[in-house]
C-alpha cells in the first residue's frame, strides 16, 4: 500500500464507506488509534511501514469477509 497520502486518504475513506465503517471502527480493527486514523486521513500525518501493515492487515480481512 505505497500510495501518496492523498490516495491512502481516498482509500481509506472509500473502504469506510464501502464497508459501512466510522474511523472508530477502523481504528479498533487496526490497533491505531483514532487520533492517528484522522491524521492520516487528513493528510497531517505519514503512517509507518508498521501503520500501513496494520492498516493493510485489516482492509484485507473486511474485503474477505
Amino acid at each position: 500500500m505505497e500510495l501518496p497520502l492523498s490516495q491512502l486518504s481516498e482509500k481509506l475513506i472509500g473502504f469506510e464507506r464501502e464497508h459501512h465503517l466510522t474511523d472508530n471502527d477502523l481504528a479498533f480493527g487496526s490497533q491505531l488509534s483514532v487520533e492517528r486514523i484522522h491524521n492520516i486521513k487528513s493528510g497531517e500525518a505519514t503512517p509507518t511501514q508498521e501503520e500501513l501493515q496494520l492498516l493493510k492487515k485489516f482492509m484485507n480481512s473486511k474485503a474477505k469477509a
